[in-house]
């Protein structure tokens, strides 16, 4: 893990380097904001960085925001320093970590962004088999083309393939081809020279180089502007990439993962897709099985998330009963792990009794899982027929815009905020969607920010 500490807090904030060291953390140090901001520039990038509470951290947030430089960021301070705490946090700091520096408390920060977070869990045969290709083929250099539904664990296998692979001790660098404007993706790639177009204040490191020696993982590839895909083939082909602006090639050392929950032959017919891109990320295909495909994952991924949203929520571990367990068993999941996980997350926290039992399973709108199951769930067609009946009667008397509104809302709830997973839920681009929704934050209407769900859904 990199962690970036900006900031000097009277020495302590050398004692909370040190702590973090002693984790594994690879450490930077900088005194001020203007010179992490050149760190990050130039591609010695970072998974966290933790800032001295009396530095402007708002300012951090808007610099890091405008170069579209995505780290989470901790705010650090003595612990008498409450107003100074509520600021950061209403400036957008993740979290605040009183000083002097206590290891338990620098550890859980670590753990929060480590690795571990990303392990496999699995039982099922369907996936084993997948992790069994998995590592057969880690310690190559092959390009890693790794398809499936979407909330199938795509990224989590990237990882993984990431951490069996000789390029474990350098970066995994991510970049969502879907969430980035297409004016924006090649310059957040290939980075770009001070000057190169309105905005570029300073040379910029892109994400190859800041991947450099380490493994790029290119998310949604699909969604990938034809043009750029060019230049990604020629960076692919020849190890070298040009910065917009640039004047000379610069050369990259990485090893390409990407994935996609679309099917790119159907895109290549549809001239949407390069076929010869294609072929040179399809070295080898991890296919990832949907959720109702491995049964044996459900209860092994049900546990790991109930231990995992109870410690984080500082509430007492409890088991799932044998109905409730039961139930999650026979659901379909069509949003595959991430609505299991997100179906977990809401019954730790409603769960009232000794073991979770089915009153906590809820879906995003309040029902109750076993009555969804009970109406036909299950079954496509049943769930279909009951969903068209429910819309029909809530349908009558809203206008066009109304219904697109609430359509748009009521997926961005179900995904937490999440709006590349939205978009393609509702076949739309991730710009389209963007635009509806700074038109409803405009109209004064609620937008739920990612990771989060309006109060009333």
């Amino acid at each position: 893990m990199r962690l970036l500490i900006v900031g000097t807090l009277n020495g302590q904030l050398s004692t909370a380097t040190k702590m973090a060291m002693e984790r594994g953390a690879k450490v930077t140090h900088t005194d001020s904001i203007d010179q992490s901001l050149k760190i990050l520039r130039s591609g010695r990038g970072a998974d966290l960085i933790m800032v001295d509470v009396g530095l402007d951290i708002g300012d951090l947030i808007r610099r890091l925001e405008f170069e579209r430089i995505h780290v989470p960021v901790a705010a650090c301070g003595v612990e008498n320093d409450a107003q100074a705490a509520v600021a950061a946090i209403h400036a957008g700091a993740k979290e605040y970590i009183p000083l002097p520096p206590n290891a338990e408390v620098i550890a859980a920060v670590l753990e929060a962004v480590a690795a571990e977070t990303h392990a496999m869990i699995y039982r099922d045969e369907a996936m084993a088999n997948v992790i069994k290709l998995a590592n057969q083929v880690a310690a190559s250099e092959a390009s890693i083309l790794i398809t499936g539904e979407s909330g199938t664990g795509k990224e989590v296998l990237a990882r993984h393939v990431h951490r069996k692979s000789a390029r474990s001790s350098k970066g995994f660098i991510s970049v969502n081809c879907a969430a980035i404007p297409e004016s924006l993706l090649e310059s957040e790639l290939f980075g770009h020279e001070k000057g190169a177009f309105t905005g570029a204040v300073a040379r910029r490191v892109g994400k190859f180089e800041e991947a450099n020696g380490g493994t790029l993982l290119l998310d949604e590839i699909s969604e990938m502007d034809v043009r750029l895909q060019a230049k990604l083939l020629r960076a692919l082909q020849e190890r070298v990439i040009d910065r917009v602006g640039g004047t000379r090639p610069v050369p990259v050392d990485i090893r390409i993962i990407a994935t996609s929950n679309r099917d790119l032959a159907v895109s290549v017919r549809e001239s949407t897709f390069r076929e010869d891109l294609l072929y040179r990320l399809n070295v080898v295909n991890l296919k990832v099985p949907a959720l109702r495909s491995r049964p044996a994952d459900i209860l092994a991924l049900a546990d790991h998330f109930a231990a995992k949203y109870s410690k984080s929520n500082g509430v007492t571990n409890r088991p799932l009963s044998v109905e409730a367990r039961a139930q999650l068993t026979t659901n379909m999941w069509p949003g595959n792990v991430r609505e299991l996980e997100n179906t977990i997350h809401r019954a730790v926290l409603l769960n009232t009794e000794v073991e979770i039992g089915p009153e906590a399973l809820l879906t995003p709108d309040g029902n109750r899982l076993d009555d969804m199951i009970a109406v036909g769930h299950h079954d496509p067609a049943a769930h279909a027929a009951q969903a068209a009946e429910s819309v029909t009667r809530n349908l009558v008397g809203q206008t066009v815009a109304e219904v697109e509104r609430d359509l748009i809302l009521q997926t961005l709830d179900h995904c937490l905020g999440n709006r590349t997973h939205a978009a393609n839920i509702l076949g739309i681009s991730i710009r389209t969607l963007r635009n509806k929704l700074r038109l409803y934050t405009s109209e004064g209407i609620t937008v739920p920010e990612p990771g989060e769900q309006r109060q009333a859904v």
